[in-house]
């Protein structure tokens, strides 16, 4: 990895600076107290799921499989048939527990989902007793251990982020370690305790951007732009959930999840449940976005301090486009990976096409696909828009740029062509390729120079003064 190019860019002004603070920190406060506010006081009611079955580490030492024994006669009247294979035995050595260090002998595991084991499998065993008789019991194997890969796994997630984002990925890591605890201490504990979904998705979601975007990308205006960017979206997706869950009549028992949950936690709205999962759903799609408009605001304002704050946010909002094409594509996706056994099913389902799409357990699919899409949809022109007001309220605020070493300490003599803009002379000879290749990219943004204000032939090709001209962010500090 290369040395870190970051290039230094002046503080935001202080007027703009005071208008951010002044629209961020309260509604960061209440963001806080509504926390406070509906924090868990308690774990909610008790669950009696009866004793847990006690489950111990083994490692598999000898299987030995058999011919399965012929099965007696069915009631229908059939003739003896073969028990569903494999069958045998597995030998495994105990590692915990009061057998531990002893071996063992076990069924071969059978049925829909059952492990298939080889020697040396490290497994997981669960021990039986017979209610009749306290004494006597016996072992099964359960499933494989899978905290080893599992460690690795995220060992090298964890370096990969690090070795390609360097401090930014650590502020990454640290990131989704703070959004698995709001998730784990407030978000699923509030809920469980009987507390309404939809407020406390809307606030943890809220906590959770506050923390991450901070914290990752630092406290910046580009930042707090994609903030507020968020916290409107995150609303505004939250208002078209309720509309369109009552609009479609959904209760939040189109999965056979929420129909189990209902069996153990009665006292959970499956339907506040319901638009909790679109908003929480949607965040991570919705930061990204943000971000992106943000920066990319950002980036065209450095690279051309003339264009006017109309022109930063078409040019942006072109970039907008490009994305929220593949975002939505992605949104689509994530979801039917997510559902992809429930929408198999709709292959071996004998009802019209259009009495299936309107079942609960689809509908709710769609109506999440399409809530999510209009607030991302939403995101854009609103960040774009704040973006380019805070940007070009900043260029006001700190002046008109200097136009670079004052004369008599190097500095190269300029000339005004007849189009305007300055350009240096050293410049105006043997510079065709570079401003060949700023044309291009001009066109890419935003449909040539001419289209962003620029003369046809005298586009300025200097960088702004006191910015060395160097790749890398441009985020401005408070």
């Amino acid at each position: 990895m290369g040395a870190d190019h970051n290039r230094p860019a002046p503080p935001t002004p202080p007027g703009v600076r005071r208008v951010l603070v002044a629209t961020v920190v309260p509604l960061f406060v209440i963001t806080v107290i509504a926390a406070v506010v509906l924090w868990p006081r308690d774990g909610g009611p008790e669950v009696d799921g009866g004793s847990p079955v006690p489950r111990y580490h083994g490692t598999v030492t000898r299987v030995v499989t058999e011919e399965c024994p012929p099965q007696p006669e069915s009631p229908e009247g059939g003739g003896p048939g073969v028990a569903d294979g494999p069958c045998g035995t597995v030998t495994v050595r105990v590692e915990q527990g009061p057998d531990a260090g002893r071996q063992v002998e076990t069924p071969v595991p059978t049925g829909p989902g059952a492990p298939t084991v080889a020697v040396d499998d490290r497994i997981v065993l669960v021990k039986l007793t017979d209610p009749a008789d306290p004494t006597a019991s016996a072992y099964n194997i359960a499933e494989h251990q899978r905290g080893a890969p599992l460690i690795w796994l995220a060992v090298v997630f964890a370096l990969a982020i690090v070795a390609f984002g360097r401090w930014r990925g650590v502020a990454a890591l640290a990131g989704l370690a703070a959004t698995f605890a709001i998730l784990l201490t407030f978000v699923l504990p509030g809920i469980g305790a009987g507390g309404s979904p939809l407020p406390i998705a809307v606030v943890g979601s809220a906590l959770i951007m506050f923390v991450v975007l901070y914290l990752t990308h630092g406290v910046t205006a580009q930042t707090s732009v994609a903030v507020l960017g968020t916290l409107g979206s995150l609303v505004l997706t939250g208002l078209l959930g309720t509309l369109a869950t009552a609009a479609t009549h959904l209760t939040g028992y189109g999965s056979e999840d929420a129909t189990t949950l209902s069996m153990f936690r009665g006292d959970v709205d499956l339907h506040g449940l319901l638009l909790a999962g679109i908003i929480i759903g949607s965040l991570g799609v919705l930061d990204d976005v943000t971000v992106t408009q943000a920066a990319t605001v950002t980036e065209l304002a450095h690279a051309n301090p003339e264009l006017s704050r109309l022109q930063l946010y078409r040019a942006a909002t072109r970039v907008g486009r490009a994305h929220i094409a593949s975002t939505v594509n992605t949104i689509v996706l994530a979801y039917a990976g997510a559902s992809l056994p429930l929408l198999l099913l709709l292959t071996a389902d004998s009802r019209p096409v259009t009495e299936i799409l309107t079942s609960e357990f689809l509908a709710q699919e769609i109506v999440r696909s399409a809530v999510a899409t209009l607030g991302l949809i939403a995101a854009v022109p609103l960040t774009t828009g704040l973006a380019a007001v805070v940007t070009a309220a900043g260029r006001t605020a700190a002046g008109p740029t200097t136009a670079g070493p004052t004369a008599g300490h190097g500095a190269a003599p300029r000339t005004r062509p007849a189009g305007g803009g300055d350009v240096p002379a050293a410049r105006t000879h043997g510079g065709g390729r570079r401003t060949a290749d700023r044309d291009l990219a001009l066109e890419a943004l935003g449909g040539g120079r001419a289209a962003e204000g620029f003369p046809d032939d005298h586009a300025p090709t200097h960088p702004p003064a006191g910015r060395p001209h160097r790749e890398g962010g441009t985020e401005t500090a408070w």
